[in-house]
């Protein structure tokens, strides 16, 4: 395989990592989620979350439209209400590109094709966490968080920016309720 594929294959991998959802769930196992028909926003709780408005109204947007896909439907009086949170971190990967072939660095005449050796690579994400919440909303008691984690689209247009967060949210909420995630 010729050097630049090795780059080529590097690329696409750390593309890749960067696209995926991390997804975990937890819940309190006592609660009938068949009991949950209808939902709110809890404004307190989404006022706390440190991103931007336009970032927040796309989140709910994309919860909301995941609701009402599974049949709940919006109300003044909910038996659920939904609150988010959201976490920020620099990822960093550190990829070692030592490899070679033939007796070591520089044999032959190209460092390229005889045992090259091309140090290490190092790649910088910004990874963001969103934390819904699920509270009952007579008892206010969590009875369901959805965690997801994923690379942030921080450039690039506005309709990436929306596609991502639809993705985000559809991968956290296809775990609600419990026992019905798609495997």
């Amino acid at each position: 395989m010729k050097p630049l594929h090795y780059v080529s294959v590097l690329f696409l991998l750390a593309l890749t990592s960067c696209s995926t959802v991390r997804v975990a769930t937890d819940y309190d196992k006592d609660v009938n989620f068949t009991n949950y028909h209808s939902f709110a926003f809890y404004k307190p709780g989404i006022d706390k979350a440190q991103i931007s408005d336009l970032d927040k109204k796309r989140i709910l947007r994309a919860i909301e439209a995941n609701l009402l896909s599974k049949g709940m439907i919006k109300s003044e009086t909910p038996d659920l209400l939904i609150s988010i949170f959201t976490k920020e971190r620099e990822r960093v990967d550190v990829y070692n590109d030592n490899f070679g072939w033939g007796w070591g660095w520089g044999w032959g005449w190209n460092p390229w094709w005889f045992g090259g050796n091309w140090g290490n690579t190092v790649s910088r994400t910004t990874e963001g966490t969103l934390y819904i919440d699920l509270i009952d909303a007579k008892t206010k008691e969590l009875i369901w968080q959805g965690i997801g984690t994923s690379g942030l689209v921080t450039h690039g247009t506005v309709d990436q920016r929306i596609e991502r967060i639809n993705k985000i949210v559809s991968e956290i909420m296809a775990k609600y309720p419990p026992g019905t995630e798609k495997k």
